[in-house]
């Protein structure tokens, strides 16, 4: 029964993608909603981004170099192994997760409440590919947004970690400035960026799914969104596990 289910729901993901990734109608009417969406979807996401990562960055910082360090290590140990996890994992991989629960649920609920008020029934009445016209979109706008939150994102971890320098006083600045100098790899941060946008993509068009797909009230929804959520938050870690091993 559940693979049965999933294949039917698997089946109408692809049918409405085909449908949501077709050529726009008119390119004009396209790119003022491209720009409304990058602004909802990636611009106001940058405040949480820059708060969780420099809170991160710093806790990160202060454990490592009061659990793991000792004698034996260098003191850049703390400042390397605090950028190793901000580039390969935190800044896309759980920053993603985190972008889930906000901007998924988003999508979710703005579609279902549109399919519920019969919005998109009348969109289709007028001759309009209402999945391309809502969804596309939006999954363009989070895919260009998503690189610069990642950039953001390790960023601002970077500079918790230097708080905890300055002001904490568990590092001195010196040693962490060298741990992150260390052996620095530049195709770490490409790895991110690359997972990042293969994780936009399953957070906008996964949502969209559940949202453009509701059939009921307000009760069905909250459960959509709650849906597109897990299901979003499951793709990303399965999807993170296969892309780590294709790109290390």
């Amino acid at each position: 029964m559940f693979i049965h289910t999933f294949l039917v729901s698997l089946g109408r993901y692809l049918q409405l993608m085909g449908r949501a990734l077709s050529k726009p109608e008119r390119w004009r009417v396209y790119g003022r909603q491209y720009v409304t969406e990058m602004a909802a979807l990636g611009v106001d996401s940058i405040g949480i981004v820059l708060l969780i990562s420099f809170f991160i960055g710093a806790v990160i910082c202060i454990q490592i170099k009061l659990n793991i360090q000792s004698a034996w290590m260098p003191l850049w140990v703390s400042g390397y192994v605090t950028r190793e996890i901000m580039l390969l994992e935190f800044s896309s991989s759980i920053m993603c997760l985190i972008l889930s629960g906000k901007v998924g649920s988003n999508i979710a609920s703005e579609l279902g409440t549109m399919r519920t008020t019969q919005q998109i029934d009348a969109l289709e009445i007028m001759g309009v590919n209402s999945a391309a016209y809502l969804i596309l979109p939006k999954v363009a706008g989070l895919v260009t947004m998503i690189p610069l939150l990642v950039v953001f994102s390790t960023a601002s971890g970077i500079i918790g970690a230097y708080a905890t320098a300055y002001i904490g006083g568990i590092i001195t600045p010196s040693d962490l400035t060298a741990g992150l100098q260390h052996d620095f790899t530049a195709w770490f941060f490409w790895m991110g960026v690359i997972k990042s946008l293969f994780f936009a993509f399953i957070i906008s068009s996964v949502s969209a799914f559940f949202g453009y797909t509701v059939q009921g009230g307000s009760v069905e929804v909250g459960r959509a969104s709650t849906n597109a959520v897990v299901s979003s938050s499951m793709l990303i870690l399965f999807s993170d596990l296969f892309l780590t091993k294709l790109l290390s």
